[in-house]
């Protein structure tokens, strides 16, 4: 995806919802400090969106530009309205979103999550996909490791969750390094 196509994406999203605010949460939300991100680093198609202020109205953006969608059909990417307790995330990360207003986005801001919040997110969910993008993300510089460590310490994970996360972050760095 392209910061062009998550722009669209946001403008479809506040229209269909009527909101104008809609935070990103999934790997797009690198496009918000790093526009031109690294190919491998937005490999997928979708965008994850919830409609702050009115976290309910997820479910029309899923309903109307979902996969699978006339929207997905006709442009080739897709918004998945998720509920707003669906990322693990570390304390304060609102303070910290970044913007996108624009012109292309026609009065909607788009709040992407800082870079580090975005990481502890995918090291958490832990699928494969996620950590393709955590290791790309490392590999290409877009993170420090020192800030990963402290916003790990800020989310709250069970013990043997946060180990894992430790560990994960850990082979990165090594890997990078090597």
């Amino acid at each position: 995806m392209t910061r062009e196509q998550l722009e669209h994406l946001l403008r479809a999203a506040g229209a269909v919802t009527d909101q104008d605010r809609l935070v990103v949460i999934g790997s797009q939300a690198i496009l918000g400090q790093f526009p031109m991100a690294p190919p491998e680093t937005r490999q997928s198609m979708e965008a994850d969106l919830i409609p702050i202020d009115d976290p309910e109205k997820w479910n029309l953006i899923d309903g109307v530009l979902g996969e699978g969608s006339p929207f997905h059909e006709t442009f080739g990417y897709y918004a998945d309205g998720v509920e707003a307790s669906t990322p693990v995330l570390p304390e304060g990360w609102k303070s910290r979103l970044v913007e996108i207003s624009n012109e292309n986005t026609r009065g909607i801001t788009g709040l992407c999550l800082e870079i580090h919040d975005l990481m502890i997110s995918k090291y958490v969910a832990g699928r494969e996909k996620d950590l393709t993008f955590t290791r790309a993300v490392v590999r290409h510089g877009l993170c420090d490791e020192t800030t990963l460590r402290e916003r790990l310490r800020d989310t709250v994970l069970a013990p043997e969750i946060r180990q894992l996360v430790e560990a994960r972050i850990r082979g990165d760095f090594r890997s990078r390094r090597a």
